[in-house]
């Protein structure tokens, strides 16, 4: 099967999506409730009782509280979960998330579904690729930008079968470079 990829498939829509998930919280509580009707819920997935999230998860939450026992399990785990990191988060790294947040929000509807698809995706993935596609980021945000913009153009202007050609020498080089495990 032949799969059409992107530049570092899905990466780029994978990070710019977990740091907009991240920040799930800024959502009016509406779009929370009608969101976590829309989403299945996971098998096993435990409620979260709301005395069991600290004072300053449920100040955080507060706008959830009389509609906290009818969201999903998931929901409230993610909920709860990302209210943790949000509270872990410096005055910067909350401005920063506000930011990409709104970014995203001003996004087509078709871009922003684009965009979740390929966060599913890259959660797919086992751990090790995804922490391999982050360095890959990490390492592609730490060129300069016309260089970026140049891989960018070249990755765009690719067909399929270069795209998959790129990605298998890139794949070899990596672990060429890797330390041999025996």
């Amino acid at each position: 099967m032949v799969r059409k990829l992107s530049i570092k498939p899905g990466l780029v829509g994978a990070l710019l999506l977990t740091s907009v998930l991240s920040v799930g919280l800024c959502l009016p509580v509406r779009a929370q409730v009608a969101a976590a009707g829309a989403s299945a819920p996971q098998a096993g997935a435990r409620t979260v009782p709301w005395n069991s999230l600290s004072q300053d998860q449920q100040r955080l939450l507060s706008r959830l509280s009389g509609q906290w026992e009818q969201l999903p399990p998931q929901r409230q785990q993610s909920l709860a979960s990302g209210s943790q990191r949000w509270l872990g988060m410096s005055q910067e790294q909350r401005s920063a998330a506000r930011q990409r947040f709104n970014q995203f929000q001003k996004l087509p509807p078709q871009r922003r579904q684009m965009l979740r698809q390929r966060w599913e995706e890259f959660r797919a993935l086992p751990p090790a690729r995804q922490q391999a596609d982050r360095e890959n980021f990490r390492k592609f945000q730490s060129f300069p930008q016309q260089q970026r913009q140049q891989l960018r153009k070249r990755w765009q202007s690719a067909s399929p079968q270069q795209r998959q050609n790129m990605v298998q020498r890139a794949r070899e080089r990596r672990a060429a470079r890797a330390p041999k495990l025996r």
